[in-house]
């Protein structure tokens, strides 16, 4: 590699780490505003679950489109038209003078991250090693922190929620701006090829004019479909676990308000420090090996967490989320070798899709069996899932070396 082709690669690895965090800035925001918002627009409750809900079909459509709109436009135009449609939605939060219009920026927001997310990620599963892949989901959970503790920081000094919603959208329009400044880098030359960054056991260098698949013979894959439930019950359970473990410690098994807060904190700081960490990991296991044993760990740990009555069940919270920690990036990874790179952009949207997909299914499964069973039947939920993860992973795995 030369010295200008080393420039570049390292340019486009800081944005690629800038765009995560950006990515992860609008997601959590919602909940820590919705207090003062629903105040400021005399809001029942219940509204929020409809806000969430509207964003996240649009992700989900988007997710689906994405390896389309990368084909037609190039990764470079549509990561800087995407983050600019979130720039608008946020600061149309910010602006909104009623609660029908906040909502409708919604939507925008949603296309636009569910676009990012599924671009960044076929990006980076063709382009850098398992390692920066881990790093880059780090940097999206430093951003999911960083929006909620921007907002905290805004109602804290007496300002608005719009203040701190405004301040998101700024941050985001910058990065549309670099996003601008940089779309040339994103693509390589007709005759060249993306260059694989430390990528030992990667999918290696993919020549950029193998055209890729169409949406639907990528969807006629059964690995395609398998990665598919894969995403959806993964995501299911990293929400649920972090959702519905603070009302099951304080209505069922007795913990304090505080105890049961702490421990759910410590739960979502086990994906950070589980991402970061895994990174020097991943290339001395290998990939495949370090997404097996966490399967088997989330496995082992959600059971533990679901038994009734059991001293250790709290603390297996964030061994649980620490053995979540490398899969969804892992997954990512290992998607162009497990798919072929023809078939990975279409793959890769469908997945941030069916992801999208079980953040509402698996947590609201949990909450019916709740109502059903008792508060107890959460942790059984989301060990039953582990369970189907971790059969349809090793399915998965054995498959894997067949030709695609």
């Amino acid at each position: 590699m030369n010295r200008s082709a080393s420039r570049s690669s390292i340019a486009l690895l800081a944005l690629a780490y800038l765009a995560f965090i950006s990515l992860g800035l609008p997601d959590a925001v919602h909940g820590v505003a919705w207090p003062s918002l629903r105040g400021s627009f005399n809001l029942p409750q219940a509204l929020l679950g409809a806000l969430l809900a509207v964003s996240a079909a649009a992700y989900f459509l988007s997710g689906i489109f994405a390896g389309r709109l990368m084909q037609g436009l190039g990764i470079g135009r549509l990561l800087a038209g995407s983050t600019a449609l979130v720039t608008v939605g946020v600061l149309g939060f910010s602006a909104a003078p009623t609660f029908v219009l906040f909502v409708l920026a919604a939507p925008i927001v949603g296309f636009g991250s569910g676009a990012i997310d599924a671009a960044l990620n076929s990006y980076a599963a063709r382009n850098f090693s398992p390692k920066h892949m881990s790093w880059l989901h780090a940097a999206y959970a430093a951003g999911a922190t960083t929006g909620p503790a921007i907002m905290t920081a805004v109602l804290s000094g007496g300002a608005s929620w719009r203040a701190g919603y405004a301040v998101v959208g700024v941050i985001q329009g910058a990065l549309a701006l670099a996003f601008v400044a940089a779309r040339k880098l994103w693509e390589a030359g007709p005759a060249e090829q993306q260059v694989v960054m430390d990528a030992p056991g990667n999918v290696g260098p993919v020549p950029l004019d193998e055209k890729p698949v169409g949406t639907f013979a990528a969807l006629r894959s059964g690995r395609v479909w398998l990665q598919i439930v894969i995403f959806c019950l993964y995501t299911g359970i990293e929400v649920s676990a972090g959702q519905w473990s603070y009302t099951l410690l304080i209505e069922d098994r007795g913990f304090s308000a505080t105890a049961a807060g702490t421990w759910v904190a410590i739960y979502w700081g086990g994906l950070l420090v589980g991402r970061l960490v895994l990174g020097f990991a991943v290339e001395r296991v290998g990939q495949v090996t370090l997404l097996r044993v966490a399967t088997l760990g989330v496995l082992l740990f959600s059971v533990l967490f679901a038994i009734p009555g059991l001293k250790v069940g709290a603390a297996a919270l964030p061994l649980l989320s620490f053995s979540l920690a490398s899969i969804f990036p892992g997954l990512m990874s290992e998607t162009p070798r497990r798919v072929g790179a023809r078939t990975a952009p279409h793959a890769v949207g469908f997945q941030v899709s069916a992801a999208t997909l079980g953040v509402a299914v698996v947590p609201t499964i949990a909450g019916l069996a709740s109502e059903r069973f008792g508060l107890e039947a959460i942790g059984w939920v989301i060990a039953g899932c582990a369970l189907v993860l971790a059969v349809l992973h090793e399915r998965l795995v054995a498959i894997a070396d067949r030709p695609a």
